[in-house]
């Protein structure tokens, strides 16, 4: 499941209700990262490490519902990672496979509670089916505005950015765009992000501390 119930505890369910009473960031980002350490160090299997993360996230989803944080955005797959084995990237396909496939038996809970899901990155560089079933599930849930669930899949930073720059140059080559308009507003509105305002709070879950700076540079 993407969206577990709720299961907290009252000491949990006070917790959130302090936390409530004070600033709640509007916008989270979580770059998951460790799972294959963790496999490592609970000896398992690296494959069963990232179930495992996307349990832990399902539990994590939850806990920002409870808050009220507003969007939630999910690094999940860095196009850093189809430079792993062929097995683990095959996998990886397939556990997208699953986890895309299982929204649409969700969609009665995604409804009930509002959840917009975008799916951002370079899709071009996935299978037509997970390609199909992303494009299912934003376009089921595109109306819905209580909490967006941004999950970047073939995205770096990098790319991001050069994307938006090939797009600005084919406006100018097509005149749709007079390059005395380029300015930060133009690159910004052709982000794969532009519905996006940028996260209050990013947190890696291996627990590896980096800058916002740092992992830009380095298309994390």
């Amino acid at each position: 499941m993407w969206i577990v119930d709720s299961s907290l505890s009252y000491f949990q369910k006070f917790c959130v209700n302090v936390i409530k009473a004070g600033r709640v960031p509007r916008h989270v980002a979580f770059i998951m990262d460790g799972n294959r350490r963790y496999a490592t160090k609970s000896n398992m299997k690296k494959v069963e490490g990232h179930v495992r993360g996307f349990d832990k996230l399902a539990q994590t989803l939850q806990w920002c519902f409870e808050l009220g944080i507003q969007e939630v955005t999910v690094y999940a797959f860095s196009i850093e990672n189809f430079k792993r084995s062929q097995e683990e990237v095959d996998y990886l396909m397939e556990l997208a496979r699953e986890k895309f496939s299982k929204l649409h038996e969700e969609k009665e809970k995604l409804m009930q509670d509002g959840i917009c899901i975008r799916v951002i990155g370079n899709l071009t560089l996935l299978p037509d089916d997970i390609r199909k079933l992303m494009a299912e599930a934003m376009f089921m849930t595109k109306d819905n505005n209580r909490l967006f669930l941004n999950v970047a899949f073939a995205y770096t930073s990098k790319d991001e950015l050069t994307t938006a720059v090939k797009t600005v140059i084919e406006g100018v080559e097509l005149d749709l765009i007079d390059p005395s308009d380029i300015n930060e507003q133009l690159i910004s509105h052709c982000l794969f992000t532009n519905c996006s305002p940028d996260p209050d709070l990013l947190v890696r879950t291996s627990g590896e501390q980096s800058s916002i700076q740092d992992i830009q540079l380095r298309g994390d």
